[in-house]
């Protein structure tokens, strides 16, 4: 059966290339937002003395990411009833996103992080996400009627840290998207800060079986999968589509039995933070828009380095044209 599943997934995919037209075009994603304070210089953070507030959660930036692309994304979330709560809700909304099952919750507080930025842009992020709202998100709110317009889910492995009943609310989702052939997208995300790495690895196994396209660090999935080859592993556990993020290197996926390559793009990071994120987006909107696997990756890419050259979680995930004209497709227009 769950080959089968696979197969229809496959099919739509295959629809897309061949331009057959889906009803279904929403991007479906869940999980935390925070308030991120970014650091107002370089160095590590106890000497820091000033922060900037801004917005971020890995969901939260690859939901920001599709929208400006021009995806529509739906985002389910459980934010603090407090004024940094009602402050996420607001900018999130700004961005076009579907607010419809993000709740403000009285009584927990709004999740925050304190970002360490370094010369290279390299970093550290320090969590205080204890009685996280969205751990008030129970299994029984997940309804069929949710996904009713969705074409892909993603999902990400920051959501299942952050509490035990999570694991239950991401099974059950994967269940509904598994009767109705909607396609998953996982990204592991590791956060070894929340949980360790063998309960992270119970968690992935037991949901690689309904995933098509893996988003994955190198690194991660190393740590994940061990010394089992990674060809190996996807075939073992039906994986469509396993993409790996590779940062200065570029990035590679293996499909139908193939490898394929794009390389990096030279920019100057001044903040890695969500480059992944929008790697994610880009390459789920490739999807959506029927591109090649050597263009998914490159226009990907292209995103990811673009969100490296700007301080923020999420102020540097581009819209469309402006990474047409960062890949030389399209001319800037100055006025």
């Amino acid at each position: 059966m769950e080959k089968l599943r696979k197969k229809m997934c496959s099919l739509l995919t295959l629809m897309q290339i061949w331009g057959i037209e889906m009803t279904n075009k929403t991007i479906f994603t869940l999980g935390d937002a925070l308030i991120t304070f970014n650091p107002s210089a370089a160095g590590p953070l106890r000497y820091v003395s000033s922060f900037e507030r801004k917005v971020g959660g890995a969901e939260l930036n690859f939901a920001i990411g599709c929208a400006r692309l021009g995806l529509d994304v739906k985002w389910m979330s459980r934010l603090g009833g407090d004024e940094f709560g009602k402050y996420i809700y607001k900018t999130v909304r700004g961005e076009g996103i579907n607010m419809s099952e993000v709740r403000l919750v009285d009584g927990y507080p709004s999740s925050l992080n304190f970002k360490e930025i370094l010369e290279d842009g390299s970093g550290k992020t320090f969590y205080y996400r204890y009685q996280s709202p969205i751990s008030t998100l129970m299994p029984d709110e997940i309804k069929p009627e949710l996904f009713h317009d969705v074409a892909y889910i993603h999902l990400t492995g920051v959501f299942l840290a952050i509490a035990e009943n999570n694991l239950h609310i991401v099974l059950k989702i994967l269940d509904i998207a598994k009767e109705r052939n909607i396609p998953v997208a996982f990204d592991p995300n590791i956060r070894l800060k929340l949980w360790t790495i063998e309960e992270a690895r119970a968690a992935y196994f037991r949901i690689f079986p309904y995933v098509d396209v893996l988003l994955t660090g190198l690194d991660e999935i190393e740590m994940i999968v061990g010394d089992v080859s990674l060809a190996s592993f996807a075939e073992q556990y039906t994986i469509e589509q396993l993409v790996i993020k590779d940062g200065a290197n570029g990035s590679k996926a293996y499909i139908a039995g193939e490898w394929y390559e794009a390389a990096p793009f030279n920019v100057k990071p001044v903040d890695t933070v969500g480059a992944g994120d929008g790697f994610d987006a880009a390459y789920i909107y490739g999807l959506m828009n029927n591109y090649g696997v050597q263009e998914r990756l490159t226009f990907a890419n292209a995103v990811g380095a673009m969100v490296t050259t700007v301080k923020g979680d999420n102020e540097g995930l581009p819209e469309y044209d402006e990474v047409q004209i960062f890949l030389g497709n399209k001319t800037a227009v100055e006025r």
